[in-house]
């Protein structure tokens, strides 16, 4: 995770870190913690850059991508 967002153009720069909160090999799933640090109060910039949706698709391109 660390290299897919560190590299990614939309928000490479605003990604610090990436930590496993929780892993389960029963159900294979992965509880992740992302952390960015955004610029001050600039308008509707946490609402469209840092989109949840985005973040996650970023996360999708790359694997489409390896495949």
């Amino acid at each position: 995770l660390t290299e897919v967002y560190s590299s990614s153009p939309a928000l490479g720069r605003y990604f610090r870190s990436a930590q496993v909160v929780s892993f389960s090999n029963e159900s294979s799933t992965v509880i992740y913690q992302l952390v960015f640090s955004v610029p001050p109060s600039i308008e509707g910039f946490v609402e469209n850059t840092m989109n949840p949706d985005l973040i996650r698709n970023i996360l999708r391109q790359n694997i489409y991508d390896e495949d």
